[in-house]
């Protein structure tokens, strides 16, 4: 059922989980309350809230509500549910996740994704942190050492926080193959209605992709000079990059994509210039939504890459071309996440130079080869 709550349209059925988003005393709700749908119309709804009341309410008098199935800590205090899934960001510390973890009755599970914390021992540091709040007397340095002691009283290391910018920055820049990512099958155009939101951007929006390039530039300008990124032109890149994905799904990273492979296209776009930047990101979502293209694309890089390994392998560099090995096994791990591009490239085996066993997959076949390319390396370097 379709209701337009004050956030905008929302879907919602009965034994949905929902939200109260606004204190009244009328109906004893609070901003954070949680309650199950027991009826819902366009006109209104029926709830009842987790303390077992059962409460009604028109939506043209109150629609204050969202979807409950997920919320902040700052949110979620004092609430209190039978059980709880709770996602660590590097930003938690031990407060935080004071208040995540004391939110249930029966059962409690914490997630962390590996491209946030590398193994358990990083994800324990960041949520046994006691960091205070800041005081105006803080503040009462240099000014050249204002930075530093922000990051300090908050247990950020220059060269680690530098890092997980500069790793950041290179995810959301790096072209289809440094460190490639089988596109998932939501990402898909299959259907009319996605082709629909997936189209080419207008040419009107030349600055939004003038403001991303813009962006870019400035935190590029920082790593140059071995320089920490700074909190706002990190968020003015975000911001960017959402802006442009307000226009067309997945515009950013399609701009990002070609901003990459073409990195003169950054300071050309960044100074009104956005034409070139206008066309390579179109090609950047041809070769996005068409598995044909990406199939392409794919073994063009896969050539590349063969040769790069090669030539440091020819040159003694065998831990370079150690790394390239590895970095080529683990994209051809990847492929069954994208079932199109493994169709295609099944398909196109003769042209990768690989004679396909019925037992094996293509990505199975290309990290075989690799493999036995590497073994084939050592013995001759021995």
């Amino acid at each position: 059922m379709t209701v337009k709550a004050e956030r905008g349209e929302r879907q919602f059925a009965t034994g949905d989980r929902i939200m109260f988003l606004r204190n009244e005393r009328g109906m004893r709700v609070k901003n954070g309350t949680l309650a199950t749908i027991e009826r819902v119309s366009p006109e209104g709804m029926a709830v009842r809230l987790d303390d077992g009341r059962s409460v009604a309410f028109d939506l043209k008098d109150y629609a204050h509500v969202d979807h409950g199935y997920a919320a902040t800590f700052h949110k979620s205090q004092g609430v209190t549910v039978g059980r709880a899934h709770i996602l660590a960001t590097p930003g938690m510390d031990r407060h935080s996740a004071y208040v995540g973890m004391s939110r249930h009755r029966d059962d409690v599970q914490l997630h962390y994704g590996r491209d946030d914390f590398a193994d358990q021992r990083q994800l324990v540091r960041a949520l046994s942190r006691d960091r205070g709040k800041d005081m105006a007397g803080d503040y009462a340095v240099p000014e050249q050492d204002q930075a530093r002691a922000f990051a300090d009283r908050r247990e950020i290391r220059f060269p680690e926080r530098a890092r997980q910018v500069v790793e950041k920055v290179r995810a959301k820049t790096r072209g289809m193959f440094d460190g490639f990512r089988p596109k998932p099958a939501a990402e898909r155009p299959m259907s009319p209605e996605r082709n629909a939101v997936d189209r080419p951007l207008p040419p009107s929006q030349a600055k939004a992709i003038e403001r991303y390039a813009r962006a870019g530039a400035d935190i590029g300008r920082m790593l140059e000079k071995g320089l920490p990124v700074l909190a706002h032109q990190e968020q003015a890149w975000a911001n960017a990059g959402d802006a442009l994905d307000q226009i067309r799904a997945y515009a950013a990273r399609d701009l990002a994509s070609a901003l990459a492979r073409d990195p003169k296209l950054i300071e050309q776009a960044a100074r009104g210039n956005t034409s070139g930047a206008a066309k390579a990101m179109e090609t950047e979502r041809q070769v996005r939504i068409d598995p044909e293209k990406r199939a392409g694309r794919f073994m063009e890089q896969w050539q590349t890459m063969k040769e790069e390994r090669a030539s440091m392998e020819r040159a003694g560099d065998h831990a370079g071309a150690e790394k390239i090995g590895k970095r080529m096994e683990s994209i051809a791990g990847g492929l069954h996440r994208d079932p199109q591009l493994e169709s295609v490239l099944q398909r196109r085996a003769p042209e990768l130079v690989l004679s396909m066993e019925r037992s094996r997959s293509i990505g199975q076949e290309l990290a075989q080869s690799v493999a036995i390319e590497r073994d084939r390396d050592r013995g001759m370097s021995r």
